[in-house]
C-alpha cells in the first residue's frame, strides 16, 4: 500500500484589485461583453491588474509563499491608480487602459524580483516584455468578428476612475474560475 500523498498543485496570481465599488461597475461592463459580444471568459476572475501571471503551487507548502508576500508588502507604501479609457490588444483583446506610474512599474517590478529571488516562482515570458497594465474586460473566448465589432463603440468612449492601492491580492484557480484566496495590506 502506497501513503505518499500526491502534492496538490493550484494555480495562483497575484494582482491589484480595485475598490468593491469599481469592480462592481467594471464587472458590468465585462457582463455587457458576454451579453453582447458573446465573450465572458473575462468574468473568470474579479477585475484585476496582474502583477505576477499565473504559476502553479503546491498548496501543502502555502506558508513560504503567504509569508513571502507578507513580507514582500510590509515594504510597499499605499499610491493611487488610475483607470483611464479604453484600449486593446488587437484583434482579441479588450481592456480599460491603466495609467502607467512610476509607482506600479515599480511594485511590479520588485514583486517579480522578489518572488524569484525568494520562492524561484519565475514568468519567463512577462521577464522579455514590458510590463503593459491592463484591466480585461474581454479576451480569450472575444472573436475577431466581435471585436471589430465591439472596438468602434468601445475605443473613443470614457472611462475614468482613480484610487488608492493599499494591498496585493493572491487568487487561487478553483478549476473554474478564480477566488481570491488571500491579501496582503501594505504597511
Amino acid at each position: 500500500m502506497n501513503n505518499f500523498k500526491k502534492p496538490s498543485k493550484k494555480r495562483f496570481f497575484i494582482a491589484l484589485l480595485p475598490p468593491k465599488d469599481v469592480q462592481e461597475e467594471v464587472t458590468k461592463i465585462k457582463e455587457y461583453f458576454k451579453d453582447i459580444y458573446n465573450s465572458k471568459a473575462a468574468l473568470k476572475s474579479p477585475p484585476h491588474v496582474t502583477l505576477q501571471p499565473p504559476f502553479e503551487w503546491d498548496t501543502e507548502n502555502l506558508p513560504p509563499l503567504i509569508q513571502e508576500l507578507n513580507y514582500f508588502s510590509q515594504s510597499q507604501q499605499s499610491f493611487s491608480m488610475t483607470l483611464r479609457g479604453f484600449s486593446a490588444f488587437k484583434p482579441r483583446v479588450i481592456y480599460i487602459d491603466v495609467l502607467k506610474t512610476s509607482e506600479l512599474l515599480s511594485i511590479q517590478k520588485s514583486l517579480m524580483f522578489h518572488l524569484e529571488s525568494s520562492l524561484n516562482i519565475v514568468h519567463q515570458v512577462s521577464k522579455s516584455r514590458p510590463f503593459s497594465p491592463h484591466l480585461t474586460l474581454a479576451f480569450r473566448d472575444l472573436t475577431k468578428k466581435n471585436f471589430y465589432r465591439a472596438w468602434p463603440e468601445f475605443k473613443d468612449k470614457e472611462i475614468y476612475y482613480n484610487f488608492v492601492i493599499n494591498e496585493i491580492t493572491l487568487l487561487i484557480h478553483n478549476g473554474r474560475n478564480w477566488d481570491i484566496h488571500s491579501e496582503y495590506c501594505f504597511k
